[in-house]
Parts: C-alpha cells; sequence; structure tokens
C-alpha cells in the first residue's frame, strides 16, 4: 500500500473559550487562519480532533486542532497520523514556545520537546521525535514566575496588537513548507 497523499498541519492548544485567548493556544490561532484562508470547514470530530479537509499549496491537508487539552495531544495525533497514513514528513505541528520572543518563528524538521508538554506527549505517542514542527514564540514569564501559569495567560493588550501579524507571518510558513518544502521554508521565515 502507498503513502498517503494527504499532509496534516496541527495546531496545538486547550479546546474552550476560556483558553482561546491564551498563549498556549497561538497553534489553534495559526490553523484557524489557514482554515479561513483557504475555506476549510472545521467541523468533523475525528481522532478525538476537531478537523477539517482541503487543498493548500497544490496539497491535500488535513488540518487538526486536539481537543485533548494540551498534556494529551499525543493522543489525537497519533490515531491522526496512523489513520490517514501520513508519513511522519508529512506532518507539521504548531506550538507556542516560551524559549522564543513573541513572534520569532522556527521551523525544524525534527527535534526534542523542549520542555513542551504537548509537544512531549505526540514524541510520546509516536515513538519518535523526527516530525517536522512550527515553534512560534510568545515571549517568557519573568523571572520566578510560573511557566505554566504563564502559558495558560492571556496577551497583554500591546501583545494583542502585534499577534494577528505573527499568526500571518506562521501560516504564511506553513504554506510555504506545504508548497516549496522544508528547507526553502526555514530558509525565508526561521527569523
Amino acid at each position: 500500500m502507498g503513502r498517503s497523499p494527504f499532509r496534516v498541519v496541527v495546531g496545538l492548544g486547550n479546546p474552550g473559550r476560556r483558553y482561546a485567548p491564551t498563549r498556549h493556544n497561538i497553534g489553534f490561532r495559526v490553523v484557524d487562519e489557514l482554515a479561513r484562508r483557504h475555506r476549510i470547514r472545521m467541523w468533523r470530530r475525528r481522532f478525538k480532533a476537531v478537523c477539517g479537509k482541503g487543498r493548500i499549496a497544490g496539497h491535500d491537508v488535513w488540518l487538526i486542532k486536539p481537543q485533548t487539552y494540551m498534556n494529551l495531544s499525543g493522543e489525537a495525533v497519533s490515531p491522526a497520523v496512523g489513520t490517514l497514513g501520513c508519513g511522519l514528513d508529512r506532518l507539521l505541528v504548531i506550538s507556542d514556545d516560551i524559549s522564543l520572543p513573541l513572534g520569532t518563528l522556527r521551523l525544524r524538521e525534527k527535534g526534542s520537546a523542549g520542555g513542551h508538554k504537548g509537544l512531549a506527549s505526540i514524541i510520546q505517542e509516536l515513538g519518535t521525535e523526527a516530525f517536522p514542527r512550527l515553534r512560534i514564540g510568545v515571549g517568557s514569564p519573568v523571572r520566578g514566575q510560573d511557566a505554566a501559569a504563564y502559558v495558560l495567560d492571556r496577551f497583554s493588550p500591546a501583545e494583542e496588537d502585534v499577534l494577528p501579524d505573527v499568526v500571518r507571518r506562521a501560516a504564511d510558513a506553513v504554506e510555504a513548507w506545504l508548497g516549496q518544502g522544508a528547507a526553502r521554508a526555514m530558509a525565508d521565515y526561521n527569523n
């Protein structure tokens, strides 16, 4: 049996209105932007996630927002990859990163969880670190501030002002990854 033609783009976050405006949910925001741009309806409930299927940059793509809460993201990603027959090189996971300044993008073909519980769950469930990910800087907590509380907090009003541009650039980076490949997308968007 051949490999699936689908690409799978997963935005990490927590379900529910309470978490929608938090730093941890920037992956959801990017998936929502991609869905808006490409008129992909996010209505299916599969893989413990909200999903939509469409075409982006000439490829058939599943957009996925896990509904498992961040720390169990792998419970949505692993069945999606398995059911869709998607090779790990065709999977892109979008997450927040507190070690990067707000708006900084880091696209990598593989890597560790770097302390991110959602990525750690995916690595555990897939049994490998070898899958592409786009990390989006959300700024760092101040000294002594709890990191978990920081990522579950809202962006400040000043941060919200620049966030639409950050989300747009991240969506552009995903489109470049899909259309031009990882090497070109990394060269153009890792800032």
